[in-house]
């Protein structure tokens, strides 16, 4: 994780995984134990990927999307019942369609919005808005100082624009850096 963070910071937000806590905190109230289709963003090192897989019902599809070959290969075919998937999540819907499906259930994401240009920040919230069904989740972090600088402030502004419902959780302080999750329902 080091080396990707070191090559490309601004798409690996940092060079530690998120803790088993936030990853609990991600999962939870996400109805995963009930979707048929579950989508998760920017899968990194996995922590997410496995306990989304642990959480969702046999036969559900679970696409991981993970953006850096290096971090998807080191994925692929090791979390039972994932498909790791090395492309940009801008085409999740593309995806989406290629398994017969044309919208989540739940959209959980590990990128790092706050490193994101306003341009990218919008392309990739309209594919989750599209890719994600009606009354369907979508759940991101952010880390505590990030989200106070423009584009973490920016990036809230547009969760709110973009959904009817936007709620915060506690902060994680046992994560490194400290992070909260932000819970949207279309």
């Amino acid at each position: 994780m080091l080396r990707t963070f070191v090559r490309r910071p601004w798409r690996t937000g940092t060079v530690v995984p998120s803790s088993s806590g936030l990853a609990r905190l991600m999962v939870e109230d996400m109805g995963l134990a009930d979707a048929e289709t579950v989508v998760e963003l920017g899968a990194g090192t996995g922590v997410f990927t496995r306990l989304i897989a642990e959480h969702v019902k046999p036969g559900a599809l679970v696409l991981s999307f993970e953006i850096d070959p290096s971090l998807a290969s080191q994925l692929e075919g090791r979390i039972p019942g994932v498909r790791i998937v090395n492309d940009s999540a801008e085409n999740l819907t593309s995806h989406l369609g290629a398994c017969g499906r044309s919208t989540a259930d739940a959209i959980l994401s590990g990128l790092p919005w706050a490193n994101f240009a306003r341009e990218l920040q919008e392309r990739l919230l309209r594919a989750v808005v599209a890719g994600l069904r009606p009354g369907g989740r979508f759940a991101t972090f952010a880390y505590v100082p990030a989200a106070h600088f423009p584009p973490g402030r920016r990036f809230r502004s547009l969760l709110k624009a973009s959904f009817p419902r936007v709620s915060t959780t506690r902060i994680v302080f046992r994560n490194f850096p400290p992070a909260f999750v932000y819970r949207c329902q279309k």
